[in-house]
Parts: structure tokens; C-alpha cells; sequence
């Protein structure tokens, strides 16, 4: 299965992605991971990525797509992968493709966590993170891990997440139109509870396989 995951801040794609990747033993590739290590390796692209985030600025497209091309030599995805944070635009997304077509490798299905905003705002309000092991929790005062305080990280609050609901809409959602005019899109509500969700992705998934 080589599958794409999208979907806007709050959905739960760092959840899913996990729970997808290891029922169909791919590995769960993330940008961030991969940014991580080509950072903590030294390596030229990874120099390159740093600094432009000593800047401040956004890592660049064509740093990000050679990251990314180069992830994708490896064996282990040889049976396919799940690739979440990547594409986050239609020029990545045509990148992508042309990689893919080139191995003769193309997508299966692009899988879209639908959510509406108000729902992701509730959500992501609602969520607080331990001082202590990070972990974040919803509704509680301590944390369920190892006791510790929690609090509302700065980009927890309804502003913030405002915001990166707008730049969601302006940067990443064109992708769900490139994609579904490709016929590849799926689209799978992330309302309810997680397993339930997994389950629906799954069958949907399944079908596309078959």
C-alpha cells in the first residue's frame, strides 16, 4: 500500500498514521522524521534545512522534495509506505508523482481525515500538555502518564489554531482537488472515536487494494 495522508491541524493524522502503517506493515514516514534525521546525521541537505530555519523561514520546497526523494531509495519501502506531511502543496504533490511514475510506483490512495473547524478548535482547545513527559492530555489537571502539571501550549489556543486553519485552507487543502481530480482521493471522517475511525479507513482503503 503507498499511500498519502491528509488531512488539517487536529484531525488526528500522527494517530492514524501510526495505527495504518502497522496494519499494513509500512513504514509511517513523516517530514519531520525525516528532517530530524538528515539534521542530526549532518547530512548536506540537512545542512541546508537548518539554515533556513536559523532564519525563521520555511524549509524550502526543493530541500523538502530531495528529502524526500532520497527517503524513498531506502528497502523498507519496498511493500509501500505512508507518507503524512508530504505533500503540503500542489507543487510537492506534482513532484511526488513524477518520482513515483519514474519507479513505476504510483499511489494507491490519498486519504483525507475530514473535520470541521469548529470541532478541530473545541479539540485542540481543549488539549493540554505535560511539563513533564510532553505527553498531551484532554480534560484532566494532571497528567494521566507520570503525574506531572499540564498546559496549554501557546499554539493550543483558539487564535493560534484560527490561524493555522487558514493556512491550511490557502497551502495544503488544493491538494484534496489535485488528488480527487486524480481519482485517488478517500475521504474518512475523523469524528468518533479513534478505532472506530482506523476501522473506516481501513474498509475504505481495502476497497481500493482489492
Amino acid at each position: 500500500m503507498r499511500l498519502v495522508l491528509v488531512g488539517p491541524p487536529g484531525a488526528g493524522k500522527g494517530t492514524q498514521a501510526q495505527f495504518l502503517a502497522a496494519h499494513y506493515s509500512i513504514p509511517h514516514i513523516s517530514t519531520g522524521d525525516i528532517f530530524r534525521a538528515n539534521l542530526k546525521a549532518g547530512t548536506p541537505l540537512g545542512i541546508e534545512a537548518q539554515s533556513f530555519m536559523d532564519r525563521g523561514e520555511l524549509v524550502a520546497d526543493s530541500v523538502t522534495n530531495e528529502m524526500v526523494k532520497d527517503r524513498l531509495t531506502h528497502d523498507d519501502i519496498a511493500n509501500g509506505f505512508l507518507l503524512d506531511g508530504f505533500p503540503r502543496n500542489v507543487a510537492q504533490a506534482e513532484v511526488l508523482r513524477a518520482v513515483l511514475a519514474e519507479k513505476q510506483t504510483p499511489l494507491h490512495a490519498v486519504l483525507e481525515l475530514s473535520l470541521a473547524n469548529e470541532e478541530i478548535v473545541a479539540r485542540l482547545t481543549a488539549r493540554r500538555t505535560c511539563k513533564d513527559c510532553f505527553q498531551p492530555s484532554v480534560g484532566v489537571d494532571k497528567c494521566p502518564q507520570c503525574g506531572g502539571d499540564v498546559y496549554q501550549r501557546e499554539d493550543d489556543k483558539a487564535e493560534v489554531i484560527t490561524r493555522r486553519l487558514e493556512v491550511y485552507q490557502e497551502q495544503t487543502a488544493p491538494i484534496i482537488s489535485f488528488y480527487r481530480n486524480e481519482g485517488l482521493l478517500i475521504t474518512v471522517s475523523a469524528l468518533g472515536e479513534v478505532e472506530d475511525i482506523t476501522a473506516n479507513a481501513i474498509s475504505a482503503l481495502n476497497r481500493v487494494s482489492e
